[in-house]
């Protein structure tokens, strides 16, 4: 099937191009940062995790999604999934190679990584959170390579792979609970420090990762005359919609939590997201507007979803839909939750992040990657089904 990859038209080879170009834009950044270190980032001793660790926090949601494809085929024989199930698992595995990667860039020097395997320590998260990423990967590729061959040989998938397909769904549950707990069991750190986090986490995945898969799907049809199906397209909607509900009330959970119990550490991180702080006669209020604008994406969002004619009809207005859900859920996971965790320090001072170029090229490279990865594997897809189909 690898031969797929080398068949394509001139817009798919001016795409990888395209992705290529931002990757090399991404080593260089890294190289450089490698070279001069950590210092060319705007972290700092109050700021220790940037854009690195969000954009990892974030992905691993976007992996962990792929479940809400595998559970209602395996497990419920809900067979509408047939075309898109194969989907979801492949953006499972270049999410999680860009979660790697984002981990690789936040510890400086590649090697460090190996001190997690060479000296291993049960009790802490990074050691479980290592091990369930490489295992989730490793059952994504697995699974997902094994059923694709089967399907363009027109045979059953062997009857050992679905003991990994079913392990694969507490694997991506855990993966997003297990780096909830990398927030939420540091006491120092009051906006964190709740019990809901890994729901939340949950939650906001089962919605990132279905809306980044229609907004494929609607992308396929148009460019490889792929359709996964009216009704597989309506039934991950829906579940986009409740599960971005669900995380909407979550977080407006969080703050009620703040300021009716009006817990300064946990208030004053949503105010500073949301209205910004003023400390010493100075107004810190970078995330100010990222944040509104997840707000007004989320609502306006889900008030598309919310009628049948966008859903069903209008493909343009259901995919710019996903879209707003994705960013909005980017901007409240990939940047609010984990810069906003760092406001106030326990010093009790406000020492606000801004990531540097160096920094936006290696993640613009990283993301491109991705999708690069994304690309070469859903052209194989493509490639298998349309040779079922003749």
């Amino acid at each position: 099937m690898i031969e797929k990859i080398l068949r394509g038209k001139p817009a798919y080879w001016m795409w990888l191009a395209f992705l290529g170009s931002f990757i090399a834009i991404g080593a260089a950044c890294y190289a450089r940062q490698y070279l001069f270190g950590l210092g060319l980032t705007g972290m700092s001793r109050d700021v220790s995790w940037g854009l690195y660790i969000s954009q990892f926090t974030f992905l691993v949601g976007v992996a962990a999604g792929g479940v809400m494809l595998v559970l209602p085929y395996y497990v419920h024989n809900y067979k509408v999934f047939g075309k898109i199930t194969i989907l979801g698992e492949f953006l499972a595995i270049a999410a999680i190679v860009m979660c790697m990667l984002f981990i690789m860039a936040d510890l400086g020097q590649p090697l460090r990584a190996v001190n997690v395997i060479l000296h291993p320590t049960p009790h802490s998260m990074l050691f479980w959170d290592m091990c369930v990423l490489i295992g989730y990967l490793s059952l994504n590729i697995l699974c997902g390579w094994v059923i694709l061959t089967a399907e363009r040989k027109g045979v059953h998938p062997p009857r050992w792979i679905y003991f990994f397909v079913y392990l694969s769904i507490p694997f991506a549950v855990s993966i997003h609970t297990v780096t909830a707990m990398l927030y939420c069991g540091l006491p120092g750190r009051h906006f964190w420090l709740s019990a809901i986090i890994a729901p939340r986490f949950l939650a906001s995945a089962f919605a990132a990762g279905p809306a980044l898969i229609v907004i494929a799907c609607l992308v396929l049809k148009r460019v490889a005359n792929f359709d996964a199906g009216k009704q597989a397209m309506d039934k991950l909607v829906t579940i986009i919609m409740y599960a971005a509900m669900l995380n909407t009330f979550f977080v407006l959970l969080e703050v009620f939590v703040g300021y009716y119990s009006n817990i300064p550490g946990h208030k004053h991180s949503i105010e500073y997201l949301f209205f910004g702080l003023e400390h010493h006669g100075h107004v810190y209020n970078n995330l100010v507007p990222f944040m509104w604008t997840s707000v007004v994406l989320n609502f306006s969002a889900l008030g598309l979803f919310s009628l049948p004619y966008v859903r069903r009809k209008n493909e343009f207005l259901l995919g710019l839909s996903c879209v707003m859900i994705f960013l909005a859920l980017w901007i409240d996971k990939g940047l609010g939750f984990v810069f906003a965790g760092f406001v106030p320090s326990p010093l009790h001072e406000i020492v606000e992040y801004i990531p540097t170029l160096n920094e936006l090229g290696i993640t613009i490279g990283v993301w491109a990657t991705g999708f690069f990865i994304l690309t070469v594997l859903y052209k194989i897809v493509v490639g298998v089904e349309h040779e079922i189909e003749s």
